[in-house]
């Protein structure tokens, strides 16, 4: 896949769909890579000009120095829409992808036609369990917290009848680099989006999980809530819910960004 050559950092991305199509920009959750999206990938790109990369220290993206910010992953965005000659672009993201696409509607406004925060918040709080999870990382590798996180990341019943999925993201998870992971952890951990979000004047959709206990329905109520205009659906789904929900995630992705 290409890597672009930003100023302090290279991003692994990839395209997918006719280049004349309307552009939508994907992010991944912490943890993850661009292949979180390879649910979505098919009947959108029927669609759109798919943009999907690897957030700043996941997957083929370089790992820098942290602890990063929101402000710095924001600007990761509309660097790699900048080196890819792209004005503006639909966004849409899960977790920490979608703070991500909160930010650039917030603070990038021209660059954003619809945003679709996904299974995400605009303030997670609980800076000591971060704090916890930083420190076990950085002493032992991401394998002493990778079963607690796939324990919040899909249902008990994903678990049981998708054993392959879940084995997926494992290796997806435990091939992350420790110091990439504990600096977007950091932003995680400090955002605070709540006071701007009367400021997103694109048309907004946030997307919850019923069953998400990292982001529970009441943070995408709360993002809906700050934004004009803005509502939130709920599907039965943990955290990573476009792939455990992945049709309905799909089917609510096409009616809102094309209608």
């Amino acid at each position: 896949m290409p890597v672009a050559q930003l100023a302090d950092v290279s991003l692994n991305y990839r395209l997918d769909g006719a280049e004349n199509a309307p552009v939508l920009l994907l992010s991944n959750s912490l943890g993850t890579d661009l292949s979180l999206w390879e649910p979505q990938v098919s009947p959108l790109s029927q669609r759109f000009r798919l943009l999907r990369y690897d957030t700043r220290g996941h997957g083929g993206s370089a790992a820098t120095p942290g602890p990063y910010t929101l402000d710095q992953l924001g600007r990761d965005a509309v660097a790699l829409l900048d080196h890819l000659g792209i004005a503006k672009a639909h966004v849409a993201g899960v977790s920490l992808g979608g703070m991500t696409a909160q930010w650039l509607a917030i603070n990038a406004p021209s660059r954003v036609d619809k945003v679709v925060p996904c299974f995400t918040s605009a303030h997670i709080g609980n800076p000591d369990m971060w704090n916890q999870r930083i420190a076990a990382i950085q002493a032992q590798g991401l394998g002493a917290v990778v079963e607690g996180v796939l324990e919040r990341w899909f249902t008990p019943a994903y678990h049981k009848s998708r054993p392959d999925e879940i084995e997926r993201f494992r290796k997806m998870l435990l091939g992350m680099p420790k110091h990439g992971y504990c600096a977007a952890a950091a932003a995680v951990r400090d955002m605070d989006l709540r006071d701007q979000l009367g400021r997103v004047a694109a048309p907004t959709l946030v997307i919850a999980g019923l069953h998400d206990l990292s982001t529970p329905p009441a943070h995408g109520e709360g993002i809906a809530a700050g934004i004009k205009g803005a509502r939130c659906e709920k599907v039965e789904a943990a955290h990573i819910g476009n792939v455990e929900a992945a049709g309905a995630v799909t089917k609510l992705l096409l009616e809102f960004l094309t209608a």
